[in-house]
């Protein structure tokens, strides 16, 4: 299976609830790579490469998180990137 790169923005609850950790952990365990971050405007940026079906396994365990709400996501594919791991930006 082919890997894909996604650009996500996250809206809703999202900031303050342990949403960046909570997507390092299930990266890592689903062996996906990427970073995410908190932006100043309150939402959350991620960007994630893996196969697609990790990639939705993830945003499926994100949205079932006990204080994440997430109400939209704006999503796009870009470019792969050549990366070893999944970090959380400051």
């Amino acid at each position: 299976m082919s890997e894909v790169r996604k650009h996500i923005v996250f809206y809703g609850r999202v900031q303050g609830v342990g949403f960046r950790y909570t997507a390092k952990y299930l990266t890592r365990s689903l062996g996906l790579t990427g970073w995410v971050r908190n932006d100043p405007d309150g939402t959350v940026t991620m960007e994630v490469q893996g196969r697609e079906a990790l990639i939705n396994k993830l945003l499926v365990g994100l949205n079932g998180g006990h204080f994440i709400s997430i109400e939209w996501m704006d999503t796009k594919e870009i470019p792969l990137e050549e990366e070893r791991e999944f970090v959380v930006k400051m």
